[in-house]
């Protein structure tokens, strides 16, 4: 037995109360790729939705999966749940407007079971188990923690213009990734307060920010990537080459 499985097992005999579901958002235009929907698109000869789904299955801390994506997509996320073997998938609920929008009705199907929530981007094919374990046992002790990759390159503001006008001090910059997980109480005081005052947030972490809690971060890597254009593609091919050949 792994000492991470070890460690999943722990918690799973001393934390009853830390039931984890994820809500993985796939309702989006995928606008930057053109004329094909990215969550279909195969990556090493999988759909990019498939690896995601696989990842949160695998993770012996994720006990359901809610998929939300656009009512056309729902056949053939079932095919991806019948072809893959995901048995923790147990709803797909119908996107938003707003990302926002789309994670709500998400939450709305979780079983009452849910303690804590992983919400995840149904194009970032490339989290693994372990990661998503690391976030989760971070989250059960914080109440709020996210995947994360710390900048390495110079950051500089710039005017509408691309006109330079300062370099930032990159020391304490994060990009921000997912899984987010929080408690699931403390999300859904997030999202009243969200609604409440009508703000919108390109990240769940920020809602959570909005009530004066903070997130820890937990470094996940520059392999953690969201396949958003094209170009993507062979960079995620590469990663997964990469991880297959230093296993």
């Amino acid at each position: 037995m792994s000492k991470l499985q070890q460690i999943v097992e722990t918690v799973h005999r001393y934390l009853p109360d830390s039931t984890t579901a994820a809500v993985i958002l796939a309702a989006g235009d995928s606008k930057r790729m053109g004329t094909v929907n990215k969550l279909f698109y195969r990556v090493g000869g999988i759909p990019v939705l498939a690896h995601t789904l696989i990842a949160y299955q695998k993770c012996p801390l994720i006990r359901e999966i809610v998929v939300v994506a656009k009512p056309e997509d729902f056949a053939k996320i079932k095919g991806l749940k019948q072809q893959y073997g995901i048995t923790k998938l147990t709803q797909i609920a119908a996107g938003g407007e707003t990302r926002q929008e789309s994670a709500k009705n998400g939450v709305e199907k979780l079983s009452d079971q849910v303690k804590f929530i992983a919400i995840a981007d149904g194009a970032r094919c490339l989290t693994t188990p372990t990661q998503i374990t690391k976030v989760c046992l971070s989250a059960y002790r914080q109440m709020a923690a996210c995947a994360a990759h710390k900048v390495t390159d110079t950051v500089k503001r710039a005017t509408v213009f691309h006109n330079t006008t300062e370099t930032i001090d990159r020391k304490d910059l994060w990009e921000m990734q997912t899984p987010q997980v929080f408690n699931i109480a403390l999300y859904q005081a997030a999202m009243l307060k969200a609604e409440d005052e009508k703000f919108a947030a390109t990240d769940d972490a920020t809602l959570i920010e909005k009530l004066g809690y903070r997130v820890h971060l937990i470094e996940c890597g520059i392999g953690n990537i969201k396949i958003t254009t094209v170009e993507d593609i062979p960079l995620a091919e590469a990663v997964l080459n990469y991880r297959k050949n230093n296993k």
